[in-house]
């Protein structure tokens, strides 16, 4: 027999069909897909303080290659904004691995998490102001209200640069390996057509390599984004070109004068 079962979607607020049940951590989890943003989501998401008993998951093996990546990226996104030399915001920003190797490569970050200790961007966090770019890699899956955060970030900033694997046009599947079943701490997917319903929610514009990298302004997005982004890395040689140096030393002296 068919399941007949929905639940309300979490992003957009139409009725999302059920799709199939499978276990997560000590459960079985329902999965449910919306017809009218097309974003896939968890059941009510109950088991949260269990998952998130480590706030980074012990199979997260790819840290600190997406790190490296991640560096890379928000340099593109800076030269293609005009802003290289602009404030950057990390968002959920973990132990500040990010924060650390944007301000060796000569990028002005700083780091902001509610729920992890700052363990090596220590001194470089985030006060109430704006910033050039916000960047939250690897967070919006997390989140139980998806565009009502999208929001509060775009009002931090013009720009917002997340990273999120986007899920299968054709259905997701149980086992898919984005789903996370063996951490619990992934419970909304998005598709090409989520992300320009939060775009079009909220009036901004959008630009997405159609994988996992995308990014929210209010403002144009210059073509270059797309080139940059696709193309081989240059952020080597756009960081010696625009003049950027590293602030490791610089940060080193700041903190030990601060120190007591």
């Amino acid at each position: 027999m068919t399941n007949l079962r929905t639940d309300p979607c979490r992003l957009c607020g139409a009725q999302s069909r059920f799709t199939f049940r499978q276990e997560l951590l000590d459960r079985e989890v329902d999965y449910f897909d919306c017809a009218t943003c097309d974003y896939v989501q968890t059941e009510q998401p109950t088991w949260l303080k269990h998952a998130y008993s480590s706030a980074i998951n012990t199979v997260d093996t790819g840290i600190l290659w997406r790190n490296q990546l991640n560096v890379r990226r928000v340099i593109m996104t800076l030269l293609a904004l005009g802003k290289l030399k602009g404030l950057v915001l990390d968002h959920a920003g973990g132990y500040g691995i990010l924060v650390r190797m944007l301000r060796d490569a000569g990028v002005d970050a700083r780091w902001r998490d509610k729920y992890c200790e700052n363990l090596l961007a220590r001194g470089f966090e985030a006060d109430d102001g704006g910033a050039d770019l916000v960047t939250a890699f690897e967070v919006f899956e997390h989140l139980e209200h998806p565009l009502v955060e999208l929001r509060r970030l775009l009002e931090t900033s013009p720009a917002v640069l997340i990273s999120t694997e986007l899920a299968p046009t054709d259905g997701v599947v149980p086992n898919w390996w984005y789903l996370g079943s063996e951490h619990g701490q992934h419970i909304g997917f998005f598709r090409h057509a989520t992300l320009h319903y939060m775009a079009e929610q909220l009036a901004c514009q959008l630009a997405t390599d159609g994988r996992s990298l995308h990014l929210f302004s209010t403002r144009p997005i210059p073509t270059a984004w797309h080139i940059l982004n696709l193309g081989k890395p240059l952020s080597g040689l756009v960081t010696r070109l625009a003049g950027l140096k590293s602030r490791t030393m610089q940060d080193f002296d700041l903190l030990r004068r601060r120190s007591p």
